[in-house]
C-alpha cells in the first residue's frame, strides 16, 4: 500500500482550518495548531501511558501526528479542576501561551471546543474510559455536558 502524503497534508490543512473556525479564530491557522497541540499534549499527560496509544488509534492521521509529536513518558501530577488543566495546556504552548490562550474563560472555551471535536472521532466507550481516569474532583466539573 502506497502512502499519499499529499492527501494527508490536504486533509490535515482542511481539518485545521475547520478547527480554527470553530475556535472563532478566522483563518489564524498557526494559532489553531498551537492550541490543538497544547490541549492534546496536556490530555496525553493526564492519562496512563498505555491509554494514549488506544486513543490515538481512533484519530484521523492529522490528529495522530499532532498527538504523538514530541511524545515523552512524562505523566503530570493529578489534575483536579479544569482550571488546573489550563496550566499544563499553557505550558505546552510555551512563549505564545499568553497570546494564544489569554484569559481562563477563553482557555476553557478552547478546551471545550477541542473535546467536542475529539468526540467526532473517538468512540463513546473510549471517551468514557478517559473520563473514568480523571480524578473524582474533576469528573463533576469537567466535560460532563460535552462528552457524555
Amino acid at each position: 500500500m502506497a502512502l499519499n502524503f499529499n492527501h494527508f497534508a490536504i486533509n490535515g490543512n482542511a481539518r485545521l482550518k475547520g478547527y480554527a473556525q470553530q475556535l472563532d479564530l478566522n483563518n489564524n491557522i498557526p494559532k489553531a495548531g498551537r492550541i490543538l497541540n497544547s490541549i492534546l499534549h496536556a490530555l496525553r499527560g493526564l492519562i496512563p501511558v498505555w491509554k494514549p496509544i488506544r486513543l490515538n488509534s481512533q484519530l484521523p492521521m492529522f490528529f495522530k501526528a499532532v498527538y504523538v509529536n514530541g511524545w515523552s513518558r512524562y505523566k503530570m501530577k493529578k489534575i483536579k479542576t479544569k482550571r488546573e488543566f489550563i496550566n499544563p495546556v499553557r505550558k505546552y504552548d510555551g512563549l505564545t501561551s499568553m497570546n494564544d490562550f489569554g484569559s481562563d474563560v477563553l482557555s476553557k472555551n478552547y478546551i471545550d471546543t477541542t473535546f467536542i471535536l475529539l468526540q467526532k472521532y473517538i468512540s463513546f466507550g473510549e471517551m468514557k474510559d478517559i473520563k473514568s481516569l480523571l480524578t473524582k474532583e474533576l469528573k463533576p466539573n469537567t466535560y460532563n455536558n460535552i462528552i457524555f
